[in-house]
């Protein structure tokens, strides 16, 4: 088992294409021994967001802090603490920061080799 801090962990800014304002820190990966899933928590700040792009892997997504909206092909949905996101494998998403703090979210994803 292993349990650490998640303010612990290093913060890394995204530095993607597209991205303004965001950081990451990989919560639990392959790194320290999590074989199928990895836990990442973003921030973005106010005004910043993430790239609009896709993959083949899905997304879940809980905030934890903050506001913004997470912008789908059907449009945008607004997202604040205590919302869940599911995005599937092949759908373009990116979220955005509309508040005044940053906007915190978990995200978990599988790993892809």
């Amino acid at each position: 088992m292993i349990v650490r801090r998640a303010d612990e962990v290093e913060k890394n800014v995204v530095e993607e294409e597209g991205a303004k304002g965001v950081n990451v820190r990989w919560l639990i990966s392959k790194e320290i021994g999590a074989p199928n899933f990895a836990m990442r928590e973003f921030e973005i700040e106010p005004g910043g967001y993430t790239p609009y792009h896709t993959h083949h892997w899905e997304h879940e997504v809980y905030v934890l802090e903050g506001e913004g909206v997470a912008v789908g092909p059907e449009g945008e949905h607004p997202i604040k603490p205590g919302t869940v996101v599911f995005v599937p494998g092949g759908e373009e998403h990116n979220f955005r920061n509309t508040g005044d703090i940053p906007l915190r979210f978990l995200c978990l994803v599988p790993h892809i080799e």
